[in-house]
């Protein structure tokens, strides 16, 4: 190939505009190189988009020009960013302030959703990072007694409100803002109000994780916070029995439905250790979660055993993490913690995993 060739090919790149723009490639300084090759011209683009639909573009405009013009075309290369993941609000992000938001959520209730969630946070805090923990769960907020902030009102600071502080962690929950003993019988829409409004009236300030405590299933709640927040990833809590395996199943596809990526199971209630032995014992069974976490391509963050201290502990508004620092369920808490983290810096590294599988059908 003769240097004039070359000159006419970087003419056509000089006319094929850069698609949805006034420019052309050459001109936005997209064309890499231009060579002679062994059986025509090579070419390699550099874009800045992801989209397969303007890469393809570009190929058809690029090789008609070379082919009207009489120039074999050996080799054309479009190099490409990686392709960001679709997140569950498909970019909407009302707390721009907050790293990283984390979903726990179970396919029912009374597997230690809230127990998890809690305890969950406070590793992470002692662990050095900024963490934030909104109750999401409407209708049964328990963080206040867990966290060991019942009766304790929070500061407001005009229209907005200042969470509280426990344990190292910022705190809200809707049962700090109504009466103990005040139930709420909502429907779907004013459950979706009320997180939006929490969403937008907590002042969090900078976070480097705010965890949700959602209402156990697949509902309302879910989908509110999914819509106005790019959730960073969603954990499951379940226990060994079948029964909440086959919820799990539900919550595990919520979030596939959702475009969230999956950190991992905790089994929860995984073996009972005896005070007086130390000897576990796996009266619900155990370790039935490894199998269903390969199913979902994700991991066992941790098996939780029971301990009497966990109970006393929640119940006193003393988190076991923080009442038995020493304690093999606090230690497994810990490794809860450690791979949950290790799973939010690779989706905020690589743009995340899209273990979404199907489209969203809910919207």
């Amino acid at each position: 190939m003769t240097i004039p060739t070359v000159e006419a090919v970087r003419k056509i790149l000089s006319e094929v505009l850069y698609p949805g723009f006034p420019k052309s490639v050459s001109e936005y300084g997209f064309v890499e190189s231009v060579e002679e090759g062994a059986d025509g011209v090579r070419i390699v683009l550099a874009i800045p988009s992801a989209s397969e639909t303007v890469a393809g573009q570009l190929r058809l405009e690029l090789e008609k020009r070379l082919e009207a013009a009489g120039i074999p075309l050996d080799f054309l290369e479009i190099r490409q960013p990686p392709k960001p993941r679709e997140t569950s609000s498909r970019g909407r992000n009302v707390l721009p302030e907050v790293a990283s938001f984390v979903m726990v959520s179970s396919g029912k209730g009374g597997v230690g959703k809230t127990t998890t969630t809690v305890n969950l946070a406070l590793a992470l805090a002692q662990q050095g990072k900024r963490v934030g923990l909104l109750d999401s769960d409407i209708y049964g907020p328990n963080v206040p007694r867990m966290m060991g902030i019942e009766g304790v009102q929070p500061v407001f600071l005009g229209n907005r409100i200042k969470p509280i502080v426990a344990h190292g962690v910022k705190v809200m929950s809707m049962g700090s803002l109504i009466a103990p003993d005040a139930s709420l019988i909502w429907k779907g829409a004013m459950v979706t109000q009320a997180i939006e409004q929490m969403l937008a009236d907590i002042q969090w300030g900078e976070l480097d994780v705010l965890i949700f405590d959602m209402p156990p299933g697949t509902g309302d709640a879910q989908i509110a916070l999914a819509q106005n927040l790019p959730i960073t990833a969603g954990v499951c809590v379940t226990t060994p029995q079948k029964v909440a395996l086959d919820d799990t199943v539900r919550a595990l596809d919520m979030f596939r439905q959702l475009h969230i990526p999956i950190a991992g199971i905790v089994e929860n209630m995984s073996g009972f250790i005896c005070p007086d032995s130390g000897k576990e014992y796996p009266i619900f069974g155990k370790g039935t979660t490894p199998k269903l976490a390969e199913a979902y391509e994700t991991r066992v963050l941790a098996e939780i055993p029971i301990e009497p201290a966990v109970r006393e502990g929640g119940d006193a508004g003393m988190p076991i993490v923080s009442l038995a620092p020493e304690c093999e369920t606090t230690r497994r808490y810990h490794q809860a913690a450690t791979r949950l983290w290790e799973q939010i810096l690779r989706v905020n590294a690589e743009g995340g995993v899209d273990n979404s599988g199907v489209q969203p059908t809910i919207f």
